[in-house]
């Protein structure tokens, strides 16, 4: 299926697979390449080298686009736009604006930037500054996240911008990825659904427990980090929501020492990281610091499998997800239904 994202980047079908941290890692990235989508590292949980490293394990295990993601505000980002420049890697993916110089620079080496936005303005002063494509999420997908639906967001950025523009919140079919396209969009990407595949090295358990799920079962949450924030509901979200501010700010300095452990940051980063999430916002220090080491709740499921102690993401499409499909055979069911879909349409006029 030839649109303005497969001609942009060079993949087959107009799917994304989103840079979910702890998740987004060689393994599915390169299955997502494989099966002609384009297939995006999550780079926010990984060192300078460990990323470097990534992305030779990628390059080593496909010969196809594939991106990488990364936060805009990391202290570290100018250090990860040279890897992905000097490694040669096809879109950098951004989960926050971009400035204009990390634009020029990339769009320079020839890489495609495609940030994720959640509103009109952001699409607007992102491809005033050069970006090559959005993403825009609406409300129902995983992670952080908005309150407008994709209904109502996508058509605004599509009439906004003169860009492509790639659906992401409440996708994962061949149904959803006509509905995109008649909106005007250039593609869909998901999280959820490519989470929820055989490729995905997140736990058996923890697969489970979405797949156990129904669309009750996952809940937007402030309690986690001060921002909206969807995710399954678990016990730990209910701890932490009905948590005192002296409980809360003592399990977020545990979790935050781990993190700091693991990825090598200094309690200044931490924090620092921590209050760029803030976005006008007023969050406790509990909340800053839990903005700070939110990976490391994502880790303790997404990595440990314990689905008692950790955070998972969802988006709304989890409660409707029930197998899971290799990536090849996501990507061919999800485009045989979507050409299914347009013959039925066409058919019916």
């Amino acid at each position: 299926m030839d649109t303005a994202l497969t001609r942009l980047v060079g993949i087959r079908h107009p799917i994304v697979q989103t840079g979910m941290g702890w998740v987004a890692g060689p393994r599915l990235v390169a299955a997502t390449a494989n099966a002609g989508a384009l297939g995006i590292l999550a780079s926010a949980t990984m060192t300078v080298d460990r990323l470097r490293e990534a992305v030779r394990e990628v390059r080593s295990r496909t010969d196809a686009p594939f991106g990488v993601n990364l936060r805009a505000d990391a202290a570290d980002a100018g250090d990860r736009v040279r890897v992905m420049i000097e490694e040669g890697v096809r879109v950098a993916s951004f989960a926050l604006a971009p400035s204009p110089g990390l634009i020029a620079e990339l769009k320079e080496a020839g890489v495609v930037v495609i940030p994720s936005i959640g509103a009109r303005r952001h699409a607007e002063k992102v491809a005033a500054w050069g970006a090559d494509a959005v993403i825009v999420q609406g409300g129902e997908g995983g992670g952080h996240t908005g309150e407008v639906a994709t209904t109502v967001l996508l058509p605004q950025v599509v009439d906004a911008v003169r860009i492509p523009v790639v659906a992401a919140g409440g996708f994962f079919d061949g149904r959803g990825l006509v509905a995109a396209l008649a909106y005007g969009a250039a593609g869909v990407a998901m999280g959820t659904r490519f989470l929820l595949t055989s490729d995905s090295t997140v736990p058996d358990g923890v697969k489970a427990r979405y797949l156990a799920a129904d669309v009750r079962d996952v809940t937007v949450t402030r309690a986690v980090d001060g921002l909206p924030h969807r995710m399954l509901r678990t016990d730990l979200v209910g701890a932490l929501e009905d948590a005192g501010r002296a409980r809360a700010l003592f399990h977020a300095v545990r979790r935050a020492a781990g993190f700091r452990k693991l990825s090598g940051l200094t309690w200044r980063h931490m924090v620092r990281d921590g209050l760029a999430l803030k976005h006008g916002k007023e969050l406790s220090w509990s909340q800053v610091l839990l903005a700070a080491n939110t990976p490391m709740l994502l880790k303790a499921a997404m990595v440990d499998g314990r689905t008692d102690l950790g955070v998972m993401a969802a988006g709304q499409v989890a409660g409707v997800i029930d197998d899971l499909p290799s990536c090849a055979e996501l990507v061919e069911r999800i485009m045989k239904e979507a050409e299914e879909v347009r013959e039925r349409l066409t058919a019916s006029r």
